[in-house]
């Protein structure tokens, strides 16, 4: 039995995993995307509190929020499709960046819609002043302005969404979580497979939390 680590095979291996970062990437990306378009409107419905749509998000925020990512995923693509078979023909890839977005918009929306309710109130009754009307004061005024305060959190987000692509794998989409179970199961090293995934993805959180600090950086400097 193998008792010593074996940094030759993770040095070799590195290679191999990086080959499937660009499918981890992408559904991070897009995930992430499409998050943030559900977030705004589910925030903009929470914040003018309109009616029926009001408690309709408040049900999408519990049920995202209170039950785990993974659930939500077998839910979506082995559990929809009994239901709905329009979406039998849903492949694994386009399920797991539907589930990765709609579990953070849950959490997105709240953000936003905090960010937005720390605007003054002043600067809405400003723009009813010049004539704009809600939603154009909104998108022209509020969001922007909510935009700085909302980027830490939405950032942080951002980067679990990265980590939480992993747990496509459970449903065969061939990411680099993926490939590293394939080459442990292939090669019996799992810990050397294991780490040398663990590490590529450490790399990529510290490089898009340097990034986060440069944002924090740059929006706040006028302030």
């Amino acid at each position: 039995m193998q008792t010593t680590l074996d940094f030759q095979y993770i040095i070799e291996l590195f290679p191999i995993l990086i080959k499937y970062l660009g499918v981890t990437m992408e559904m991070a990306l897009l995930g992430f995307f499409l998050s943030l378009i559900f977030s705004v409107i589910i925030a903009v419905i929470r914040v003018f509190k309109l009616p029926v749509l009001h408690q309709l998000a408040g049900l999408f925020i519990s049920f995202f929020r209170g039950t785990p990512l993974l659930v939500q995923l077998f839910l979506l693509y082995y559990g929809l499709p009994q239901l709905l078979p329009v979406l039998a023909g849903i492949d694994a890839f386009t399920a797991a960046v539907l589930g990765l977005s709609l579990h953070f918009s849950a959490y997105m929306a709240e953000s936003i819609r905090a960010a937005i309710l720390g605007i003054d109130k002043s600067q809405m009754e400003a723009c009813f002043s010049i004539g704009m009307t809600r939603l154009q004061a909104m998108y022209r005024i509020i969001l922007p302005q909510a935009s700085r305060v909302a980027t830490p959190s939405l950032m942080n987000y951002f980067i679990d969404m990265i980590k939480s692509t992993s747990l496509a794998f459970t449903f065969g989409v061939a990411e680099i979580m993926a490939k590293a179970q394939m080459e442990a199961a292939s090669t019996f090293k799992f810990f050397e497979s294991f780490l040398a995934v663990a590490v590529i993805y450490w790399v990529i959180v510290i490089f898009f939390t340097r990034i986060q600090l440069f944002l924090e950086i740059r929006l706040n400097k006028a302030y």
